[in-house]
């Protein structure tokens, strides 16, 4: 079982950059995918990025493609989500998750494992 704690975000103006963390405690082998999902209030969970632990291949959503980077340190067992040139419509809570699949899914049902999310709120 894997259960992911995510750290950082916070408040920054827009143009501004923040980043957010995910540890992973428990067994992660090569066959997971970590993923970012972000839910802003009276809105649904959307997926932001994915990378998978072994071979690190890499998915964004098309509204953060340029301005986000995802990346892992499997010594760490972390994921990081890296921000740049935030906008207002980026504020939402920010959650990881993990499934353990090599596949990239972009649905919030196809993830067994969650953290409870960092908050990233971005003024105008």
């Amino acid at each position: 079982q894997v259960q992911p704690v995510e750290s950082g975000g916070g408040l920054v103006q827009a143009g501004g950059s923040l980043s957010v963390s995910c540890a992973a405690s428990g067994r992660i082998s090569g066959l997971y995918t970590l993923a970012w999902f972000r839910q802003a209030p009276g809105k649904e969970r959307d997926f932001v990025a994915g990378i998978t632990w072994t071979g690190g291949i890499t998915r964004y959503a098309d509204s953060v493609k340029g301005r986000f980077t995802i990346s892992r340190d499997s010594a760490k067992n972390t994921v990081l989500l890296q921000m740049n040139s935030l906008k207002p419509e980026d504020t939402a809570v920010y959650y990881c998750a993990a499934r353990g699949s090599q596949i990239i899914s972009t649905s919030t049902a196809a993830y067994a494992y969650w953290g409870k999310g960092a908050q990233v709120t971005v003024s105008s």
